[in-house]
């Protein structure tokens, strides 16, 4: 079978979007090629790299590749995917060169030579995420162990903006608390959480492809009793009080929905957000403290900021 490579040509920053656009169109997974992953010194022991070729990278920002089936659609796909791209011009997200090349492969080419090069990642003081088909022993009685399939929707979880996330819902997340993931993609962040002590996660996302994800992993880790995943907008009409909320979102988003997260959230609890790059981190701030929560900590990996705020 005949497999097209769309490569696009963007920023750091426009690399979420970018990637989820790529997915609402049809791509399984995305490869995402940032120079700085060679060149930056990583200040914590979470996360690996392997056989990175500086031939394989641009010279300044960044390559997010899919790839498409090659049939009589592909020419109206790649269209649409150039038209939502150009839309996130309006969210003020930069795209730099904004540039869309499209190459043939073969399917034998990238359906399984990929897979070399991930590798169990540790991204936390507990927290493990290996791909499905390493055999991964434990190195430690206490550590969390995430399975996921690179395959499948939304990332494999080790981009900088989850894994501030985890580390967040690690530390604070009580036994027995009922979580609310909002924009939660693949889910990764509401089987950390049960994994972490929740007695159960409600996994709200606008796109049905995110939500079966989300069901799917859920399933593969084996407690998808523990979390209900269904299609929403944010917190749009959710009545549910929760002890912690996570959102690993578009800064833009988060503020819009910051008062709903202070209504549902119990007193004392927690609003972890993440996905905010660093030009937005006063905004969210900001935000956050008119909705009346109080800042707790920010943190920074790499150009990402996570912001934990209390109720």
């Amino acid at each position: 079978m005949k497999w097209s490579e769309i490569c696009i040509h963007t920023t750091n920053e426009a690399v979420e979007p970018v990637s989820n656009i790529l997915h609402e169109a049809g791509a399984s997974g995305v490869v995402i090629e940032d120079p700085q992953d060679m060149e930056k010194e990583r200040r914590t022991g979470f996360g690996e790299l392997y056989d990175l070729d500086p031939e394989d990278y641009p010279t300044e920002g960044v390559y997010v590749k899919a790839y498409l089936p090659v049939n009589s659609f592909l020419s109206e796909t790649i269209d649409e995917i150039k038209q939502s791209v150009n839309n996130l011009a309006a969210y003020d997200i930069q795209l730099g060169n904004n540039e869309v090349t499209l190459s043939e492969v073969d399917e034998e080419d990238w359906a399984n030579e990929w897979k070399k090069y991930y590798k169990p990642v540790k991204i936390s003081d507990k927290v493990t995420i290996i791909p499905t088909w390493e055999d991964y022993q434990p190195v430690s009685s206490d550590e969390v162990i995430i399975e996921m399939d690179p395959g499948m929707a939304f990332g494999t979880g080790t981009h900088p903006t989850t894994v501030l996330s985890i580390q967040a819902i690690e530390r604070f997340i009580k036994k027995g608390d009922h979580v609310l993931d909002v924009g939660a993609g693949s889910g990764i962040l509401s089987v950390a959480s049960v994994l972490l002590g929740a007695s159960s996660v409600s996994a709200f996302d606008l796109d049905d492809i995110a939500v079966k994800s989300t069901e799917n992993n859920a399933k593969l880790n084996r407690v998808d009793d523990r979390i209900t995943s269904r299609q929403n907008d944010l917190l749009r009409g959710v009545d549910e009080t929760a002890d912690l909320i996570v959102s690993n979102i578009l800064a833009e988003i988060i503020v819009s929905f910051t008062e709903d997260a202070h209504h549902l959230l119990k007193k004392g609890g927690y609003f972890i957000t993440s996905g905010i790059i660093q030009g937005k981190k006063e905004d969210v701030k900001q935000n956050l403290n008119q909705a009346g929560f109080e800042i707790i900590e920010v943190n920074q990996m790499e150009d990402w900021i996570s912001i934990i705020a209390k109720k």
